[in-house]
C-alpha cells in the first residue's frame, strides 16, 4: 500500500571548510542563546535590573546546558558504551551526537543555583523568580533544538500512515515515520508563547512558581505521551513497559505540579521585590 509521505534526506551539514563541519543541530543549539539573551534584557529592563547581570548569566547557561545534556545522554542513555575505560573521553566530545534534554535541565538547575548564590541576594531575586523567566527562553530553545534533531534525521517516532509522515532515507528507512521532532518542537513553541503572554498580560495577577510549574507540567506532559509513538530506546520490562524518556519525564511533572499549587499557597508577588539598602533610613518629614 503507498502513503502519502515526506522523502526526507536533507544533509545535517550546512557547510564543511576542511575538517571543520557546520552542522543544523549545531547552529539551531546556538541559536537559543542569543534568544534568550535579548528576551533577556526587556526581562531585566522591566523590572530594573542592570543588563550588566547578563553576562555571568548567559556563561552560566551556556556551560550548564551543554555540559549537562551530554552528560545526561551518556549517562541515561548509553551507560554501557561511555562509562568504559575505551570510551570514557567521548564524554567530552558533544560535537560527535547525543545529548539528553533532561540533563541539560539538571545542569541549567546547577547554574541558575551558582548565579543566584552569587548575584540574587543583593539584587532582590532568587531561583524562582529567575526560573520563572528562564523557562520561557528555554521552551522557545526547546523549540529550535527539535529542529535540530530532524535535520540530523533522528528522534524521530514509528511507522504511520499519516500524510504528514516521513521516510528517514539517511537513517535507510523505507516507510514513513511520525516526525516526533516537529510533535515535539511545536509543542515547544507554542508553550514558549503561552508563558510569554503570562509574563506580559498576566505577571502582576499570579503568583511566583506559576511559570515554572506551568512550563515543567506542559513540557514534560507532552513529552511523556509524545514517547509512545517513538521509536523504542531503552524500555522498562518492570516499569509498566514505559522508556527511559517517560520514566524522566515523570518526577518533573510533578515538579511542576508542585509549584503550581505552592505559588497558591505561598502567594509571592511574581514580580521582583525592590531590595532596601542597608543602613537606609526614610527621609524625615519637614514640619508644616
Amino acid at each position: 500500500m503507498d502513503f502519502l509521505s515526506v522523502v526526507w534526506n536533507v544533509d545535517p551539514v550546512i557547510l564543511k571548510i576542511g575538517p571543520l563541519a557546520i552542522r543544523w543541530y549545531s547552529l539551531l543549539f546556538v541559536a537559543g542563546f542569543p534568544l534568550g539573551y535579548w528576551l533577556f534584557t526587556k526581562f531585566y529592563k522591566d523590572e530594573g535590573l542592570s543588563e550588566k547581570l547578563l553576562e555571568p548569566l548567559l556563561y552560566a547557561l551556556l556551560i550548564g546546558t551543554i555540559v549537562g545534556a551530554r552528560v545526561g545522554h551518556c549517562v541515561f542513555y548509553e551507560p554501557s558504551y561511555f562509562l568504559t575505560k575505551e570510551h570514557w573521553f567521548e564524554i567530552l566530545q558533544p560535537w560527535k551526537g547525543g545529548l539528553a534534554s533532561h540533563g541539560g535541565a539538571i545542569g541549567v538547575l546547577l547554574a541558575i543555583w551558582w548565579y543566584c548564590s552569587r548575584y540574587g541576594k543583593k539584587n532582590g531575586f532568587g531561583m524562582l523568580w529567575l526560573l520563572d523567566r528562564l523557562v520561557i527562553a528555554v521552551a522557545f530553545a526547546g523549540c529550535f533544538i527539535r529542529l535540530g534533531n530532524l535535520f540530523n534525521s533522528e528522534i524521530y517516532g514509528c511507522a504511520t500512515d499519516l500524510p504528514w509522515g516521513f521516510i528517514f532515507e539517511r537513517r535507510g528507512e523505507t516507510v514513513p515515520k511520525h516526525p516526533t521532532q516537529i510533535y515535539e518542537s511545536l509543542t515547544y513553541l507554542l508553550l514558549g508563547f503561552l508563558l510569554l503572554w503570562m509574563y506580559r498580560k498576566k505577571l502582576d495577577k499570579i503568583y511566583r512558581g506559576m511559570l515554572l510549574g506551568t512550563f515543567f507540567t506542559i513540557c514534560f506532559g507532552m513529552r511523556f505521551l509524545i514517547e509512545f509513538i517513538k521509536q523504542a530506546n531503552i524500555y522498562f520490562d518492570n516499569f509498566f513497559g514505559l522508556n527511559m524518556g517517560q520514566v524522566l519525564s515523570i518526577p518533573f511533572i510533578a515538579v511542576g505540579i508542585f509549584f503550581i499549587i505552592r505559588s497558591y499557597i505561598v502567594k509571592t508577588p511574581s514580580r521582583r521585590i525592590q531590595p532596601v539598602k542597608e543602613n537606609y533610613r526614610p527621609p524625615k518629614k519637614s514640619a508644616a
